[in-house]
């Protein structure tokens, strides 16, 4: 990892964000709303004023919101974030109106319209719900508008949560083709260790998992109004990267920068190729129905060499799936390491499994999981 701050012009990553003609942009609740519960205006406008000037100069934004629920706490008379879930859609639902009209109010003192999407995770696991998402987070683009995307709390349930928006973030990101991820917090940076003890040092720019070995990420931030923290960010951003979209993490005090020089914070260099919509869903959006236990040369086959995974190469069967869904495959280790399109039943594999494809009936005979079908997940 880098010492000191590099310029967008000494680092490509932050040359990348600076750059970037398509931005998606996560801000999170405490950097929107009060203590006590309710939008912060002044920096609700402050953030709208920046992303404007990012419009202006050519880029189109997609804005991922938080603060649905904190928006919700003072005008219903709660004295903290609810903790059960009928409280927190209630909760949501009158916040969410709040921000929606803040959003529209304020971005339209600069000439710009703004469309509300929410989602669940469903919609990005199921894979119709997927590609409606896209074509109209492209078409709202397409025609000049700022997508305003926030999870829709009011009818999310603990099962179809995406748990925070920085995860959301990193998904929209690839939904919409973005060439980067800027990501807004507390924080201004990522730190070695707690940044408030005083002898944490910021990590500035990061280029592969290996910089991250001795870095030590928290849980949820100090305000108590967010959901995430460092540790859902720095996934965030590994998830986004690894489909090549680079990512910056800074405070939203300092989005200015965050989205002018990009000279702030900590970047995320990418870690892999951009991704096909399909290759990226697999692996990061859809829901997985059960597992397949796959043995070494079953691993090296359809990861280093990108081949359709055969039945002799499957040593055990879990979960109850239908041909279609998708399944983990898991090496000897335990550890998943791709995700694909399964093309037999649970109940047909186990009398599959361990044979050569000679062994089998003509019919019986084709891929279990097709490498089109295939996406790593490390």
């Amino acid at each position: 990892m880098s010492s000191g701050v590099a310029t967008s012009a000494e680092s490509p990553t932050r040359r990348a964000v600076s750059t970037a003609r398509r931005v998606v942009v996560k801000v999170g609740s405490s950097s929107l709303t009060t203590a006590e519960g309710g939008l912060n205006e002044e920096r609700l406008t402050a953030l709208v004023a920046t992303l404007a000037r990012r419009v202006a100069a050519g880029s189109q934004v997609v804005l991922v919101s938080s603060g649905a629920i904190a928006a919700g706490i003072a005008p219903l008379g709660l004295e903290r974030r609810p903790v059960d879930l009928a409280t927190q859609q209630a909760a949501a639902s009158v916040g969410q109106q709040a921000l929606a009209h803040a959003y529209a109010a304020t971005f339209a003192r600069f000439g710009l319209t703004v469309g509300q999407v929410l989602l669940t995770a469903d919609d990005v696991v199921r894979r119709s719900h997927y590609r409606n998402a896209h074509r109209t987070l492209q078409r709202l683009l397409n025609l000049g508008a700022i997508p305003v995307v926030n999870e829709n709390d009011t009818v999310a349930t603990a099962e179809i949560r995406f748990g925070d928006n920085d995860r959301l973030a990193a998904l929209a990101a690839h939904l919409v083709g973005a060439d980067a991820l800027v990501l807004l917090s507390d924080v201004d940076a990522l730190y070695d260790g707690d940044p408030r003890d005083g002898r944490a040092s910021a990590v500035r720019e990061v280029s592969s998992a290996e910089d991250l070995e001795e870095v030590a990420v928290g849980g949820a931030g100090s305000s108590g109004l967010g959901t995430g923290g460092m540790a859902s960010k720095v996934q965030a951003a590994r998830v986004a990267c690894s489909a090549g979209v680079p990512v910056l993490l800074t405070s939203a005090d300092l989005a200015d920068s965050a989205l002018g020089d990009a000279d702030v914070g900590t970047v995320f260099a990418t870690t892999g190729p951009r991704l096909s919509a399909r290759r990226f869903w697999l692996a990061h959006a859809a829901g997985a129905s059960g597992r397949l236990h796959l043995d070494e040369g079953a691993v090296s086959a359809v990861i280093s060499r990108r081949r359709s995974l055969l039945a002799a190469g499957i040593t055990g069967v879990e979960g109850a799936f239908a041909g279609g869904d998708v399944v983990e495959l898991v090496g000897p280790s335990g550890r998943a390491v791709a995700r694909g399109v399964v093309a037999y039943d649970a109940a047909e594999l186990p009398d599959l499994i361990g044979r050569s494809s000679h062994e089998l009936p003509v019919e019986q005979r084709r891929e279990v999981v097709h490498a089109d079908d295939l996406a790593p997940t490390h």
